[in-house]
């Protein structure tokens, strides 16, 4: 599904990304993890266009998108749930949903995958003419992700979600990304620093250390991984 090939990415100086290549499958949740600084975001951000890498390929289906507008990226299926939720907090919750449903194009498409949001997170059926801005952290984090799925992804890029939650939302948001993939049938590729989760819920993992991907398995082999452990899971 993504082919990503030597991909490297520059802020003026400073090399964010340095020859990354991994391929993406069309099934399963993947996860990269790592330290914060090792490029996680920047890596989504240059998928959907964003930045635009230094070298290096990103295919999509078969297809070349480097060089792609970002709007152009999203209506070929690949959404991005942004680091900080990124709402539109001065508008309504509907609002917001309606907003992530603007590339899709088809009213019935969207209606359903309204109620399939609505599924997911009742709150937010229950708040669909409250201000975005006044939800509560994790309400919003909801909201982040249901205006994500309004654009009936192909696949789905969440870029560290459970950030600034209290343990019991972190626990709902994993618990929600298994439905998504489980439900939905859509594949999730997750970045992410509470490393231990992502890599509970992950088909397969990538760690990422100063733009390079140093290691990758499964994420039960990474999660018993002594080396992934003493880095990353605090042991």
């Amino acid at each position: 599904m993504l082919k990503i090939d030597n991909l490297t990415l520059h802020y003026g100086v400073i090399k964010a990304l340095d020859s990354v290549t991994f391929e993406l499958p069309r099934k399963g949740i993947y996860a990269i993890v790592g330290a914060n600084g090792a490029g996680k975001s920047s890596l989504l951000r240059t998928i959907m266009g964003i930045n635009q890498p230094t070298s290096g390929s990103i295919e999509f289906e078969g297809g070349e998108i480097v060089g792609m507008d970002t709007f152009r990226i999203v209506e070929k299926g690949i959404v991005l749930c942004p680091e900080g939720r990124r709402i539109f907090k001065g508008a309504t919750v509907m609002e917001n949903l309606q907003a992530g449903a603007l590339s899709c194009g088809d009213k019935q498409k969207a209606a359903a995958t309204l109620d399939k949001v609505f599924a997911l997170f009742p709150k937010l059926k229950e708040r669909v003419k409250q201000i975005a801005g006044t939800l509560s952290g994790g309400e919003q984090q909801m909201l982040a992700i249901g205006r994500g799925l309004m654009g009936q992804p192909r696949l789905f890029l969440l870029d560290e979600p459970s950030m600034g939650l209290a343990p019991n939302l972190v626990d709902l948001v994993f618990e929600t990304i298994e439905r998504i993939y489980e439900e939905e049938d859509i594949p999730v590729l997750l970045v992410e620093q509470n490393a231990e989760m992502a890599l509970e819920v992950a088909h397969y993992a990538y760690v990422l250390e100063v733009g390079r991907l140093v290691l990758h398995g499964t994420g039960n082999d990474l999660l018993h991984s002594e080396e992934v452990k003493k880095k990353y899971l605090g042991a």
